[in-house]
């Protein structure tokens, strides 16, 4: 149920600066946040998302999946009340299905039945469905801040926002006109120096990915401070391979970005023969960007990303860039120390700053100031943004209501003041309590897991344990809000605001640089509907958004709770060791505390894992890449399992009775199936094929229970049949 977070922002992909491959989500975040449409960005992790972590592609956030925000019918309204849905659903069965033959099927083949994917989605699950029903309640919220009379200060801004977005009038109005001063500045750029120089007020003040990222992030080898990192980045396709790939189909997808990025410029006023050779020069110089740019496998290796240097050292390095300068003009500097993420990368940076021409380099410049801006333009940008990124690249057919796309900016924008208004209306207290029961009583299920694991050596045992024990849970909100009383958000302002909000999170992160780590702080919002594990804060995060039916449900009785939330649960906390995990110490620092035989040990268990995953079939010929989902694929196993140990703990010595014709035992993986009930297109499966870290549903939930001797006890399932597996794998 954890995603990895991906990086697509404002029109294009992007590397991100944070160390961490390492954000582990329990869903693929990209598929929460909305989509590509608006620009996505590509990394982290969690059960359905993925972080900004230096190393990372990694958000820890599984973003892997589900789109967030989906849709509804033409006539949608504004929820007052968050609609009900039992977490164990006997409607979303087929029961024409032997679940020992395909548990998945069985478990989810009505859902699917029922739920097609939607016109503006590019893929339907339950996870969607709920950010759905959230962010139409949320609608209704910025509708009356948007037209109240007596706001406070955050509802005057959430409002402002909201309203400034749904004025499409006014956007249509100014056309490509608020790109101008960006534009003109890079018009004026008079030589290579001047270029180069621009480079850091261009990547502190303009959204979009410039050659390469910088931000703040946690130091992996002290992760009490936080260091100021360059990072790879400039690609405006989701993955490196799109680039290097030599089949049919990413032939022809690059032909559709050259298509897109021409049509881009045009929009922009670039003449139409000009605007086609500068598509052909930003893919060269992508191409070039790409080639020397790490693998999403690789980037699961946080040590290929940890390059900490002085800034003389880095200034040997890559000198093209003057580090100081481009430092002073992020506002700090002062800086001494940073993190070099990918050194070959910079190296290809200074290579194609020094040899292409001017007017190349103008063009690139030109190409990512406007796509990154497409999404708060008018609609001829939005909807060229919206073909390419969603229609083409995942298979939606049609662009969201515009008030599915306001309640998401204004969420990315202005989260945690929209985060008040949904917990206020939405999460009690006796969930965050239950909640808080469940997680330690799933902590207690591992712990006990661990001390009695036979391949493992009493030193190593004693240091995993230490690093459980110093798990910090996050549930539900911050315990400190953000404050956005510097933040100016005009109601008749909409790219000015989305240009201000950009910038204030930028002087955010880059104020953290030089200063002890906020381990307060959350890097999801309230109404998200995902959950994520940071291995360096050593910590696991709920939002309430993730904590409500059908998911976490009150009415319903424990064993499907414990399946679905206690697994999601279960998941987040089995990230803090799974393969990247693993390498992060207890205070979260980069260390190896493993002996070489358990080492060992842990690698031949998730080689078992990795090679069962790996024949799994995505569509058509493509199958998973088990290396690259091999973290999630282990904290689903490790956390389904410690999750049902768990629930048996706390319901022993009761009498427990079947329900609605199924076993508490029965209900328990029942309620683990049914969060990953799915439907996808085909376009999108491909895609997730490449860049997501999360498995498809049904790999999620058969490779699992395949895995699980008390799933073949409680259905009665017999060697031979497929749903048992000779050879049985667990890590944890």
């Amino acid at each position: 149920m954890l995603v990895e977070a991906s990086n697509v922002k404002d029109g294009r992909f992007v590397f991100l600066p944070k160390i961490a491959s390492v954000y582990s989500t329990l869903v693929s975040p990209c598929h929460l946040i909305g989509q590509i449409a608006d620009s996505v960005s590509y990394y982290a992790k969690t059960r359905n998302i993925a972080m900004r972590v230096a190393f990372a592609p990694l958000f820890a956030v599984l973003l892997a999946g589900a789109n967030a925000f989906a849709q509804q019918s033409s006539v949608a309204k504004p929820l007052q009340a968050m609609p009900y849905s039992p977490s164990l659903d006997v409607s979303s069965l087929d029961k024409s299905v032997d679940p020992c033959t395909d548990f998945y099927k069985f478990a989810c083949g009505g859902w699917m039945k029922n739920n097609p994917v939607p016109a503006d989605q590019a893929r339907w699950d339950v996870y969607s469905k709920l950010a759905n029903d959230n962010q139409q309640f949320l609608w209704g919220i910025l509708e009356a801040d948007a037209k109240g009379s007596d706001r406070t200060p955050l509802q005057q801004k959430i409002g402002d926002y909201f309203a400034a977005c749904m004025d499409t009038a006014a956007i249509d109005k100014r056309g490509a006109a608020p790109l101008a001063p960006e534009l003109a500045a890079i018009d004026k750029l008079s030589d290579r120096k001047a270029l180069i120089a621009y480079l850091g007020p261009l990547n502190r003040h303009t959204r979009g990915t410039f050659f390469f990222n910088s931000g703040s992030t946690q130091d992996p080898g002290d992760s009490n401070q936080v260091i100021a990192d360059i990072a790879a980045g400039g690609l405006g396709l989701p993955d490196r391979d799109y680039y290097l790939k030599t089949d049919a189909k990413s032939e022809e997808t690059r032909q559709k970005y050259l298509a897109y990025v021409a049509q881009i410029l045009e929009l922009a006023g670039v003449p139409a023969a000009q605007a086609k050779q500068d598509a052909a020069t930003v893919m060269r110089i992508e191409t070039a960007l790409a080639k020397a740019s790490l693998t999403r496998v690789e980037r699961r290796d946080p040590y290929k990303q940890y390059h900490k240097m002085t800034v003389a050292e880095l200034s040997a390095r890559s000198p093209v860039v003057s580090w100081p300068d481009y430092l002073a003009a992020q506002g700090v500097p002062n800086v001494t120390t940073l993190n070099l993420s990918q050194p070959e990368f910079q190296k290809a940076v200074d290579a194609i700053l020094m040899n292409e021409p001017l007017d190349a380099l103008k063009a690139y410049l030109r190409f990512h100031v406007v796509t990154a801006a497409a999404p708060s333009l008018s609609s001829p940008f939005e909807t060229a943004n919206f073909d390419f990124y969603s229609r083409y690249m995942r298979g939606t057919q049609q662009m969201p209501p515009r008030w599915k796309r306001c309640v998401r900016q204004v969420d990315r924008a202005l989260g945690e003041a929209l985060g008040q208004e949904f917990v206020r209306r939405t999460f009690s207290p006796e969930t965050k309590q239950k909640t808080v029961v469940m997680t330690d009583q799933i902590e207690q299920a591992m712990q006990g897991e661990i001390e009695q694991l036979n391949w493992m050596s009493p030193a190593t045992k004693a240091e995993a344990l230490r690093k459980l024990h110093a798990v910090r849970n996050k549930i539900g909100y911050p315990d400190k809000w953000r404050d956005y009383s510097s933040l100016t958000i005009k109601p008749d302002d909409y790219y000015g605001n989305a240009v201000r909000a950009a910038d204030f999170e930028n002087t955010r992160d880059w104020a953290k640089v030089g200063k002890p780590v906020d381990r307060n702080e959350w890097d999801m919002t309230p109404p998200t509907v995902n959950a994520y594990y940071n291995p360096q804060m050593n910590d696991v995060n709920f939002p309430a958004g993730v904590l409500q039916p059908p998911l976490y449900d009150a009415k319903l009785d424990d064993a499907p709770n414990y399946g679905n939330t206690g697994s999601t649960i279960g998941h987040e906390l089995t990230h803090g060791f799974d393969d990247e995990g693993r390498q992060f110490d207890a205070q979260g620092n980069l260390k190896d505390w493993w002996t070489k035989d358990d080492a060992k040990g842990f690698e031949d268990r998730i080689n078992c894992l990795r090679d069962q995953f790996a024949t799994y079939v995505v569509v058509d010929d493509i199958h998973i890449n088990s290396k690259l989902t091999s973290g999630e694929d282990v904290a689903d196993l490790g956390g389904t399992l410690i999750a049902y140990i768990a629930w048996k703990k706390a319901t022993a010595g009761a009498d427990l009775k079947p329900e609605e014709g199924f076993t508490p035992d029965q209900r328990f993986f029942i309620g683990f199936a049914q969060w990953a009930c799915e439907n996808t297109r085909e376009a999108n499966s491909r895609l997730q094929a490449l860049t997501d870290p999360h498995s498809p549903g049904f790999a999620r939930i058969n490779g699992i229970v395949t895995n699980m001797p008390q799933f073949a006890t409680a259905f009665g399932c017999k060697a031979g049949q497929r749903m048992v597996k000779a050879q049985v794998c667990k890590v944890w």
